[in-house]
């Protein structure tokens, strides 16, 4: 992103990669008031603070996605391995069972 001629400041990387590290794990509505609380002590410049804030959504909702992911996978399983165990074959009398 390229500064524009204004006299705001952008956000520079080290400033983005101590909030993106404090706002990491929040949901994203939390996690943008603190970006706001953060920038309202500067004078930042807004499309810097919204690409940031985008790209923190974008993180965001992969997280929502892969967890939404993981628990699909997790049932898939669930159902996959229950029909195998269903399914199994049961040993018929005289096919090498206990002999008494």
């Amino acid at each position: 992103m390229e500064q524009q001629a204004s006299a705001k400041k952008i956000l520079d990387p080290i400033e983005r990669a101590k909030l993106g590290v404090k706002v990491f794990n929040m949901p994203y509505s939390e996690a943008e008031r603190v970006i706001d609380e953060y920038v309202a002590k500067g004078d930042y410049d807004k499309a810097s603070v919204d690409f940031f804030k985008d790209q923190v959504a974008t993180q965001s909702h992969i997280v929502e996605k892969g967890s939404e992911l993981l628990a699909t996978g997790s049932e898939i399983l669930r159902v996959v391995a229950g029909a195998v165990v269903k399914n199994w074959p049961k040993p018929q009398a005289g096919d090498g069972g206990p002999k008494a």
